[in-house]
């Protein structure tokens, strides 16, 4: 891939977006952004684009917001062909490009975390989460599959990043 490098595998990476298709024939992609609102992904300087845990690094020229999403241009994807040959991929960051928040978690944090009952049960790990418009809900992978709702206090009793752990007020036969 044009003007982009092998970059170090083992980084902690975020998913903001994907190359959804092709915008014009200079080059630009179409992009569907993870991010809200949807241009903060354009703030995050490097993008890596790749799929299946390969990451290339490359330089964002320039990106707007466009419809339902952003279109952006690549530094060394110039035609359509090119831009074409991306159509598909997701576009990270390294988690530690992103902002430290006021408490908030973001879902790459939450990934991976042992999660047991207030009684101490482990009911598994934090495989993904899903967003529902309501809450997100936590896909918790043990024993069996779980889909628990991450609210704060009442479901989701502590977090605990530094061990890797998180506390739920949650039936485990449920």
């Amino acid at each position: 891939m044009p003007a982009c490098e092998m970059t170090d595998r083992q980084r902690k990476w975020v998913v903001v977006g994907e190359i959804a298709g092709v915008y014009g024939v200079r080059g630009w992609l179409r992009i569907r952004s993870f991010t809200d609102p949807i241009d903060n992904m354009l703030v995050y300087r490097p993008w890596y684009i790749g799929s299946d845990g390969d990451w290339s690094e490359c330089r964002l020229e320039e990106g707007r917001a466009h419809g339902p999403g952003l279109v952006a241009k690549i530094a060394g994807v110039d035609d359509r062909e090119a831009a074409a040959g991306l159509k598909g991929r997701e576009i990270a960051v390294q988690r530690k490009q992103l902002p430290e928040s006021d408490g908030s978690l973001y879902w790459t944090d939450l990934e991976g975390l042992e999660v047991k009952t207030t009684d101490g049960v482990v009911l598994g790990r934090v495989d993904y989460l899903i967003e529902t418009g309501a809450n997100d809900v936590l896909v918790v992978q043990g024993e069996r599959e779980r889909l628990i709702p991450f609210v704060r206090e009442k479901v989701v009793v502590e977090v605990d990043l530094a061990a890797r752990c998180m506390t739920v007020d949650w039936d485990p036969e449920f």
